[in-house]
C-alpha cells in the first residue's frame, strides 16, 4: 500500500465559495513549536481569503454561499472586496495549551475564499 500526504483538505468547493480545512496542518505546527501555551494567530497569505473556526458541515457552507449572493450580487463590481469587509478580520486567534489547539469537539480551522485557488497561510505564536 502506498500513502501520500494531501497538502490540504477541501471542505467545500461551491461555485462562488471555496473552503479549505487546515486544522491538521496547523495542529502539527503547534505540536512542533517551542512555545507550549498561548494564542496562535492564523493568517491567510493572500486576499480574498479569510480564516475562521467553524464546524465543518456542508449544508452550512451552501447556506453561507446563498446568503452572500443575496447580500452582494455576483455581478456587483468589487464583490470580493465587499465580502471581505462584511466578513471582518482575515485572521483568527486560537488558544493552545501544552502544544495542542484548544478547539471544541467539532470545530475546525477553515480558510474561506472566493476565487477558488488555494492560498497559503502563516502562523504567529504569542505565549
Amino acid at each position: 500500500m502506498t500513502s501520500i500526504e494531501v497538502p490540504f483538505s477541501i471542505a467545500a468547493a461551491l461555485p462562488t465559495l471555496s473552503v479549505i480545512d487546515i486544522t491538521n496542518d496547523v495542529s502539527r505546527e503547534v505540536g512542533a513549536a517551542s512555545v507550549r501555551d498561548g494564542i496562535l494567530y492564523v493568517t491567510p497569505g493572500s486576499e480574498p481569503w479569510v480564516v475562521r473556526v467553524q464546524e465543518r458541515e456542508a449544508g452550512f457552507f451552501c447556506d453561507v454561499e446563498e446568503l452572500l449572493k443575496r447580500l452582494i450580487p455576483l455581478e456587483a463590481g468589487g464583490r470580493e472586496r465587499m465580502l471581505l469587509a462584511l466578513l471582518g478580520p482575515r485572521t483568527e486567534a486560537i488558544p493552545f495549551q501544552a502544544g495542542r489547539l484548544c478547539l471544541g469537539t467539532w470545530q475546525r480551522i477553515l480558510m474561506v475564499g472566493f476565487n477558488g485557488a488555494p492560498a497559503d497561510w502563516s502562523l504567529t505564536f504569542v505565549g
